[in-house]
């Protein structure tokens, strides 16, 4: 059995897998906010709550909102910024007296959608989340691609490729640097860029609603939004070159981007021709807690 845990700001959801990938059990909790001792003793709680339940023992792997360092083993890039400068992996190892398996949970979405998703049997899949902010992961053969900074996929602290004259500098990001990518294809970018032309302030999913009814403005908010995102996924394919790209997070739910976004990256991607797909997810909201559970391959005990 295979349990995967999914460490949120505000949730922690756990789930037990059996080998063929079905779900055997499933429980939410709140998430301690601002407290890392209890935020151990709340995944050690879920974890034996799901082996009681279910009758049997199993791996345990993490999704959570930031990255392990390689050079300190300890979290960085968290948002969750209690977690950060914590031995995670090493304290959670050691209440439950197993090995844990720690990834960012970009990751842990881009491994479900490879292993039993919409990416299922593709050899290189890049996993996108489009929602408050813009994340990514690489999933190689099966096998979560970290990366010797433990910052593969984070192609969303990149700059936004070919901008235009009023796309420079671009917004400034919480990083620290203006025009990253994540601030122009983030759900609350595509709500500025939409107000900054004379809409309303209103959500991602309410500008795509506008522009499906046939508002000139929403629909000129969209049709920016595509051609940042496909200038941006087009640097992905150029050095990834992924079979598939496997999308996540609020604005996975666009059905236009299927279409219109693959139709405007030829002319930034070098080749002949774009063999690459891209995909909605098949797991949804589930797909990071299934990913950290199949942060244990097949072939683990």
């Amino acid at each position: 059995m295979r349990i995967g845990i999914d460490l949120g700001g505000t949730k922690i959801e756990g789930i037990a897998l059996a080998g063929d990938g079905r779900e055997q059990q499933r429980r939410r909790i709140a998430a301690p906010r601002g407290n890392y001792d209890d935020t151990v003793r709340a995944i050690t709680g879920l974890v034996e709550s799901l082996e009681a339940e279910t009758g049997a023992r199993g791996t345990v792997g993490v999704g959570i909102p930031g990255a392990v360092s390689p050079a300190t083993s300890l979290i960085k890039n968290a948002n969750s910024t209690w977690l950060i400068g914590r031995p995670l992996a090493e304290d959670l190892s050691r209440a439950l007296a197993r090995p844990v398996r720690l990834a960012n949970d970009a990751n842990c979405f881009a491994l479900s959608e490879a292993t039993d998703g919409a990416a299922a049997g593709a050899a290189v899949v890049f996993g996108v989340i489009i929602g408050t902010g813009t994340g990514g992961g690489v999933v190689v053969n099966g096998r979560v691609v970290a990366g010797a900074n433990a910052i593969a996929g984070e192609w969303g602290h990149n700059p936004l490729p070919a901008p235009a004259d009023d796309e420079r500098p671009g917004p400034a990001c919480y990083c620290g640097r203006a025009g990253c990518i994540e601030t122009f294809l983030s759900g609350p970018a595509l709500s500025r860029d939409y107000a900054a032309a004379g809409g309303e302030v209103i959500g991602a999913r309410d500008i795509a609603a506008r522009a499906e009814a046939g508002e000139a403005l929403a629909a000129a908010a969209l049709a920016r939004y595509e051609w940042r995102f496909a200038r941006a996924v087009a640097g992905v394919i150029n050095v990834l070159d992924p079979d598939v790209i496997v999308l996540g997070g609020g604005l996975s739910n666009i059905e236009r981007l299927y279409v219109n976004v693959p139709a405007l990256w030829s002319s930034f991607v070098f080749s002949d021709q774009v063999a690459t797909r891209i995909v909605p997810n098949r797991h949804g909201d589930s797909s990071g807690v299934r990913g950290a559970a199949w942060l244990w391959p097949p072939r683990a005990p």
